[in-house]
């Protein structure tokens, strides 16, 4: 049955993310890009300044369910996940080192991509009768695009998306991980997860907002901290391994011990499709995790686009890609957090690296959990009502133990398939709304 499935999806995965949908997530990355005069760039200074000043208090009278500061680590929270790590990994032991060129690639023109979904996001969110608010992309397609179709045509991806796909993904690392160094049963694993996410998830948006700012800057810092030492100890193979990166980006990559080889379109693909699993531009996700933003403009909460696509892939997956590349484990056919692992293990004296790629697979890949969570109960709520968060939570910790117990290739190939499904109704809907888009951010800027 698993082989059908793995059949059938490789057929699907092929036309999803073929020719079409890389000019369709590039091509809508320059759009906005020039559209925007290059915000990701441009307005660094205005970016710094609300980076400065997101721990003052905030003002009372701003509409919203959670600080600015809280629901863009809640987003954050939602995307450095298993993509940083296992994402990377799995996409450098596919495609070869090239694949994160293509990440970078994805990452630059996301910004603009994201700075749009969350402006639209703030923009057409509703406000319910108990302050908080319905928000996502479901919303400006239903009310700015004009398209119920659309709009629930995105809802039913992303609540296949992530529910059936990061929830098992995320915990499927985690299990890796950890039985990478200690055997314990998935099933224990799986049972621990539900118990921890479940207090989590049901404590609300609120409860979420207080968790990702405790959580999410310690972990980060935390997993940059001991990549930047693993980097410095290599030093002298940084630039050797920078090249490897580039060059492999734009040639056919030839067989190397366990690895296979790749075409360039497979290079592109796999750098693609991965760097949007990490950092979600394209995805919508973020119109919904900085959604329930207390600001007073929607251009005020769209600043932190740029921040959050350059630390999960500028920061992160680069470190996380250069680790792998310095320590030549790309060509040894593992794969996912176990190649993670073992780059740190022969880089790392006593085995301590791989230890440490264990906690931060444990913590990226939980907060992610937790976060993802809400984005699925929201558009659940879209298509059934208030009342179906409950069940949704439900099924996020069942697929939580699904994902404890499935093959690591198959959950990432649904990954792929899936997302791409998401983002094409995204993608078209934030295209077709772009000229709000700009009048927000001048509106914001008093440009003319």
């Amino acid at each position: 049955m698993l082989e059908l499935i793995e059949k059938y999806n490789g057929m699907v995965n092929d036309i999803v993310w073929g020719i079409p949908m890389i000019l369709l997530l590039l091509g809508t990355g320059i759009y906005f890009s020039v559209r925007l005069k290059f915000i990701q760039v441009t307005k660094i200074k205005a970016i710094l300044k609300k980076i400065k000043n997101s721990n003052k208090k905030e003002d009372e009278n701003k509409k919203g369910s959670i600080s600015s500061l809280q629901s863009a680590l809640v987003a954050l929270g939602g995307i450095v996940g298993s993509g940083n790590i296992a994402g990377v990994a799995t996409a450098i032991a596919a495609a070869g080192p090239g694949a994160l060129v293509w990440m970078w690639i994805a990452a630059f023109f996301g910004m603009a991509i994201k700075f749009a979904e969350i402006t639209l996001g703030i923009l057409f969110r509703k406000e319910k009768k108990d302050g908080t608010f319905e928000t996502g992309p479901m919303y400006y397609l239903k009310d700015g695009v004009k398209s119920k179709f659309l709009a629930g045509f995105y809802a039913i991806m992303a609540v296949l998306s992530y529910v059936v796909i990061v929830a098992m993904v995320d915990t499927n690392t985690i299990v890796e991980a950890i039985n990478a160094k200690f055997n314990i049963s998935p099933i224990i694993i799986g049972s621990i997860l539900i118990i921890i996410v479940g207090f989590v998830i049901f404590g609300g948006v609120k409860r979420l907002g207080k968790f990702s700012q405790i959580v999410v800057p310690s972990m980060g810092i935390f997993y940059i901290l001991i990549g930047l030492i693993v980097i410095v100890l290599n030093i002298k193979g940084v630039p050797d391994a920078f090249v490897t990166i580039f060059k492999s980006a734009f040639t056919p990559q030839a067989a190397a011990g366990g690895f296979l080889g790749a075409s360039v379109t497979q290079i592109i693909r796999y750098g693609l499709a991965r760097g949007m699993y990490s950092n979600e531009s394209g995805m919508g996700s973020a119109a919904i995790t900085h959604g329930s933003a207390k600001v007073n403009h929607p251009v005020e909460q769209s600043l932190w686009a740029p921040v959050e696509v350059f630390l999960d892939t500028m920061v992160i997956n680069t470190i996380s890609g250069l680790i792998i590349v310095l320590s030549g484990a790309w060509t040894s056919g593992a794969s996912g957090a176990a190649l993670m692992m073992s780059a740190f293990d022969g880089i790392f004296p006593g085995q301590i690296g791989g230890y440490l790629i264990m906690i931060v697979s444990f913590l990226f890949s939980f907060t992610c959990l937790t976060s993802s969570g809400y984005i699925c109960e929201e558009c659940a709520k879209y298509l059934f009502g208030e009342k179906s968060k409950y069940a949704i939570r439900i099924l996020w910790l069942v697929f939580i133990m699904i994902g404890a117990l499935t093959s690591l290739e198959l959950v990432w190939d649904l990954a792929d398939t899936v997302n791409g499904f998401m983002a094409i109704p995204n993608l078209l809907g934030i295209l077709i709304l772009s000229n709000l888009v700009i009048k927000q951010k001048k509106e914001y800027f008093k440009e003319k």
